[in-house]
């Protein structure tokens, strides 16, 4: 098996195993610093790993918790945890315990096949996110606690025994930029977490989709509101019931760090849109006919063949759980609430969430109707093609190798602590 570091360099996101593979090897390396034990099982009954690096005698009152894998499609995060792993090993962790959970959902990395994507067409060729009610942190806000998947208790229990006056959950985003979401302010994270992004030439994402309405203390900082309804179209769950906000019992903080895999300047542009409610009108008239396409074809796969196997069920269920979010996003850019104004990045970064949604959607149907032998793959592959194209071009995108990516998650990660630890 190549190291981690053979994996970073060669493009390429360790996989769940790789990953505990190297915990395991850390864990040998440094007996008396670093613990591996399994957490909890999985749906499929795949582990889940937690790699703890602590002080032998020195249990200090600050833990901090860091997630990795909870969306199965951004998978950074496990490469990013075994660097701040090691960084930690290597620099002390400013006294802190620190916990990572190598990946939320295994069920979920395992069906997303993509450790070397080499273009936006190759990364959606093999693409998996699951519905929001299978998804380890989202699933509390959409489920009842008897129902929910032992990923989540398993997460939940975690934050529980730990404590964290940090959680970060380890994000990415196809194409864009990076940017940060915390359940409270963590004041001066702006700077570092804006020097990074500078130095490595990752732009700053200022006018996220996912936390549009949120208040924001700095370029590409956002703190989720204080209320209990659920924030519009983009967030139908409550996030107030996520994960995210259990760590609030412990009177801790969140963070989510989202990573670009491509990045696109044209997500930091502060320049005022000329015509917010126009563009969304166009938007939104765009995304409901391209997911109108993908909406027959789903269709037309009730008539045919079907091999009833878990992961064809699994990716049906994502593809309707997105073609399902569709009208509401589209009815909230064509209704009264939507902005007079809005910079351009706003509306740049609204215009990649939607054509992610018909990409995914497509995507994961594409798998299906390909493992059936179904006569509408082809021209399902070419429509696939066309739009990764097309929104590659539009957005001008570059690769951030994998290695920059972790560089920048690591660093943001610990300036979050440095800041939460001096306020």
């Amino acid at each position: 098996m190549a190291s981690p570091v053979t994996l970073l360099r060669d493009m390429r996101y360790p996989t769940p195993h790789e990953l505990a593979l190297a915990a395991r090897a850390l864990a040998d390396e440094h007996p008396r610093l670093v613990r591996l034990r399994q957490a909890g099982l999985s749906r499929a009954g795949r582990p889940l790993w937690l790699l703890s690096v602590a002080r032998p005698g020195r249990p200090g009152p600050r833990e901090v918790l860091v997630v990795a894998g909870a969306h199965a499609n951004e998978p950074v995060g496990g490469a990013t945890a075994l660097d701040l792993a090691r960084r930690v090993i290597r620099d002390g962790g400013g006294g802190a315990g620190w916990h990572f959970l190598l990946c939320a959902d295994p069920d979920g990395a395992d069906l997303h096949r993509t450790p070397r994507p080499y273009s936006l067409a190759d990364y959606h060729r093999n693409f998996y996110r699951p519905p929001g009610p299978e998804q380890p942190e989202w699933a509390p806000s959409l489920l009842t606690p008897d129902r929910l998947p032992p990923e989540t208790v398993t997460l939940a229990s975690l934050i529980d025994e730990l404590r964290p006056v940090l959680q970060v959950s380890l994000h990415g985003t196809d194409l864009g930029g990076s940017w940060v979401q915390l359940t409270r302010d963590i004041p001066g994270l702006a700077e570092p977490f804006g020097k990074s992004a500078a130095e490595l030439r990752i732009p700053v994402e200022t006018g996220a989709s996912d936390a549009a309405g949120w208040s924001s203390p700095g370029p590409g900082i956002f703190v989720m509101p204080e209320r209990d309804d659920p924030a519009g179209a983009f967030h139908p769950e409550d996030v107030r019931l996520s994960t995210w906000y259990r760590a609030h019992r412990h009177h801790g903080t969140t963070a989510i760090v989202e990573v670009p895999m491509w990045a696109s300047d044209l997500v930091d542009d502060p320049a005022p849109h000329p015509d917010p409610r126009g563009a969304l009108r166009m938007l939104a008239g765009r995304l409901t006919e391209d997911s109108a396409r993908v909406a027959g074809l789903r269709d037309a796969l009730h008539a045919g063949p079907r091999t009833g196997t878990p992961d064809a069920a699994a990716l049906l269920r994502a593809v309707d759980w997105t073609l399902r979010l569709i009208p509401a996003v589209a009815a909230e850019w064509t209704g009264r609430g939507a902005p007079a104004e809005a910079t351009a990045a706003s509306i740049g970064s609204i215009d990649a969430f939607a054509r992610r949604l018909s990409l995914r959607a497509a995507a994961m149907l594409l798998r299906v109707l390909r493992a059936e032998g179904h006569p509408s793959a082809a021209s399902l592959d070419r429509l696939l093609t066309g739009w990764c194209e097309e929104f590659a071009d539009r957005f001008q995108a570059r690769w951030v190798p994998v290695a920059t990516q972790v560089e920048h998650q690591s660093r943001t990660v610990l300036a979050a602590y440095e800041r939460l630890r001096g306020s």
